[in-house]
């Protein structure tokens, strides 16, 4: 039976019963002293100071900070609340909604797929999901009346790991057009948050059918429900739900022993909460995501949940050019065309990769990260080639191949202050730099 077909709970239960000959699990990146890797402690000292003013202003409920360079964790913190309604303190495992943080480990099992012979980068969507062969366009996003005229050609896996595909979110589009047609769809709610996460899997594909595209395929970069879309290939390609094929191919041999589509009740008690008003606007919270409880569908982009040494052993692996601990899950070369510009001159960005994460220019993106240009234009310090993402909940990571350098930010900011935080922690992250 095609296990899109089968209810949700049920799929959680078979991942649960799904076992393997796992290795065993994996110890956290070893420690080493700053000055042994080429930071200055001194340096590395501003860090607290400066997180736990936020914290005292109630402007964060509390943050983890990883800092790895040249295989080593040579800096580590968990400062503040795990729960600011509870006074319970955040301890460095504990679990976050990664949100976005999701995207990147899709994207790099994607390319593991490619590299097995089972999906090319140039594949059609719609050789996988046929319903969405031939998509309508809106004429005009700027446009109320909603005209929509036929896409030049299909999405492909290549547009779903770049962001060309047409997609969007409602939630975030510039195009009020866009917003009701995804409302039609049944892919938004103003009322029901993330409503595209409560649909089932085939729900999910007949709502991307029905909805139009806010751009031709190939034309423009825009931040959408590509990985979701995504998702849902790799569980047709792969012959399983996405929970499994990442487990199976990634998450278990990693050693990445919380990261989950669902908080397991006995973990419960290590989920990170945010505070209930938003500092900047003091409205109340956003909802976040309930991770306790299966969703209608696994979402590939914005649906797990991980610790800061999870995630960072997942980055160690791409700073190694796709290995860790004696195995290897991607080609040296695999991880370079990942990190590369995928968008060139021909892409639109009317709003580029890092005004989007961080409110900087000097981005482009590749497949599954946005990648930075060049040493200027960033008003944030980086290097040529250095790659990101981030997630709404407020966590982040970078990796810095020159520097071999990672910063992993674990924090539950869901408001608009995130972005003021990523800034923060890669500025108070290079002034450390020997």
């Amino acid at each position: 039976m095609n296990h899109l077909f089968l209810p949700r709970r049920l799929l959680c239960v078979a991942s649960l019963a799904f076992t393997l000959p796992w290795a065993a699990v994996a110890a956290d990146i070893a420690a080493a002293t700053p000055a042994s890797k080429g930071m200055v402690s001194d340096r590395l000292s501003r860090i607290r100071p400066v997180i736990q003013a936020e914290i005292d202003a109630k402007r964060m409920p509390g943050a983890v900070l990883l800092i790895a360079r040249k295989g080593a964790v040579v800096h580590a913190e968990a400062m503040g609340l795990q729960d600011p309604a509870s006074g319970k303190a955040l301890q460095r495992d504990s679990l976050f909604r990664a949100y976005s943080m999701t995207k990147p480990l899709v994207s790099v099992l994607t390319m593991m797929m490619v590299e097995e012979g089972q999906l090319q980068l140039a594949d059609p969507v719609g050789k996988f999901l046929p319903s969405l062969s031939n998509l309508q366009v809106m004429a005009n996003p700027a446009d109320a009346s909603g005209v929509t005229v036929p896409a030049v050609r299909q999405i492909t896996v290549h547009d779903l790991l770049r962001h060309t595909s047409g997609l969007t979110y409602a939630e975030f589009t510039r195009s009020p057009s866009m917003k009701s047609a995804y409302q039609q769809a049944g892919l938004f709610s103003s009322e029901i948050p993330s409503l595209w996460i409560t649909l089932t899997p085939e729900q999910q594909i007949a709502a991307f059918a029905k909805a139009p595209l806010q751009w031709q395929p190939g034309s423009t970069w825009e931040y959408s429900l590509s990985t979701d879309m995504l998702g849902r290939v790799l569980e047709v390609v792969g012959k399983k739900p996405l929970s499994m094929l990442l487990d199976e191919k990634l998450i278990k041999p990693l050693g990445m022993k919380d990261t989950h589509f669902v908080v397991p009740a006995n973990k419960i008690d290590r989920l990170a909460q945010a505070l209930a008003i938003d500092p900047l606007t003091q409205a109340p919270m956003a909802k976040m995501l309930d991770v306790t409880q299966p969703q209608g569908n696994e979402s590939g982009g914005a649906g797990m949940t991980t610790t800061a040494d999870d995630y960072l052993r997942f980055c160690q692996m791409l700073l190694n050019g796709g290995s860790l601990d004696g195995r290897r899950y991607l080609s040296r070369s695999t991880v370079a065309l990942m990190t590369t510009d995928h968008l060139g001159a021909k892409v639109a960005t009317p709003l580029q990769p890092g005004e989007l994460l961080m409110g900087v220019q000097g981005y482009t993106f590749g497949l599954g990260f946005m990648v930075r240009q060049g040493a200027g234009l960033a008003s944030v310090p980086g290097s040529e080639g250095d790659y990101a993402w981030a997630g709404a909940g407020g966590t982040f990571f970078w990796v810095d191949p020159k520097e071999q350098l990672i910063g992993v930010l674990m924090a539950q900011t869901p408001g608009p202050i995130r972005q003021y935080y990523r800034r923060m922690v890669k500025q108070l992250v290079y002034q450390a730099l020997e």
